[in-house]
């Protein structure tokens, strides 16, 4: 079926039963309604309408067109509806994506933005690739640094997280704390793997110790937080998740320079939408309570 056009005049030709009924409502004249019947017709081989002085009836060929073709235009309106209403309803999917090693933060807001528009289904995407917004794979970004943006993207900041070097009580009772930095020849760290890491705390550390000096290298947030827990060596935590855990010596208190700047990114098609601005100042508002973010 090549032509769309002419399966729709056949269906309003069959609910109407008249040309002239069909051509107003299609907004063409008599002639084209004719044309198109007679075209689809032809290309079918089969006849759809008896015609007679009062109209056309449907044969029995015309109404399983008829029928098909009132379940698709019912489709189509609906379809319609549905895009039409996603600006304005807080309902269907909502896909948030963030960096790794956050979900302690994220997810409690997750859950109650959840709460409190029930309608809505969430979809929490961590990866250490980056969602393409422009292509539709999230709606709301949550991303760290101040890094280049697609042109098309809204940018805004929402919290600088605090992070401190940490130790476990376990490599302390080993290798002792020290002091201050000046103390650091002969203890052990644990890095981020890759040498050209955007996190603040991750340049100072290799701009500070000795290469060989670093003991232990992870990819991912929570592996490197599992090798300080595990002893093998000092290095960075987030201060919300190691605040008050006995397993832990904090060995330098927070920095400002060792803040992670979060900003969320959306796309500027659908930053303005009622579903996106919603979750938007939901997160806001949770974030002003988050203890050890700035």
């Amino acid at each position: 079926m090549e032509n769309w056009d002419e399966i729709r005049t056949a269906f309003q030709v069959a609910r109407l039963g008249t040309v002239s009924g069909a051509a107003e409502v299609l907004g063409v004249h008599h002639a084209t309604v004719i044309r198109h019947i007679d075209a689809l017709e032809k290309r079918l081989g089969v006849k759809l309408f008896q015609r007679h002085a009062r109209g056309y009836t449907p044969t029995e060929s015309g109404r399983d067109l008829l029928a098909v073709a009132q379940t698709t235009e019912e489709q189509f309106a609906h379809l319609v509806s549905r895009i039409k209403g996603q600006g304005e309803t807080v309902s269907g999917e909502l896909v948030v994506t963030s960096i790794a090693g956050i979900s302690d933060l994220l997810t409690p807001v997750l859950v109650s933005f959840q709460e409190a528009w029930p309608d809505v289904q969430m979809r929490f995407l961590t990866d250490m690739r980056v969602f393409r917004l422009d292509y539709g794979e999230a709606h709301v970004a949550i991303r760290a640094g101040s890094g280049p943006e697609e042109q098309d993207n809204v940018v805004q900041p929402l919290v600088r997280i605090k992070a401190g070097l940490y130790a476990a009580r376990s490599y302390v009772e080993r290798f002792g704390k020290p002091a201050s930095e000046a103390e650091f020849a002969g203890h052990r760290f644990v890095c981020a793997d890759n040498e050209a890491s955007r996190a603040p705390f991750h340049r100072w550390l290799r701009a500070t110790v000795q290469p060989d000096q670093i003991a232990y290298t992870a990819t991912e947030p929570l592996a490197l937080e599992h090798g300080v827990r595990n002893g093998a060596g000092m290095g960075f935590i987030s201060a919300f998740r190691a605040e008050g855990d006995p397993g832990l010596v904090e060995i330098l208190p927070p920095r400002p320079e060792w803040e992670s700047p979060l900003r969320i990114v959306t796309h500027v098609d659908l930053h303005r939408t009622r579903k996106v601005q919603a979750f938007l100042t939901h997160l806001k508002d949770a974030a002003k309570e988050w203890k050890f973010c700035a």
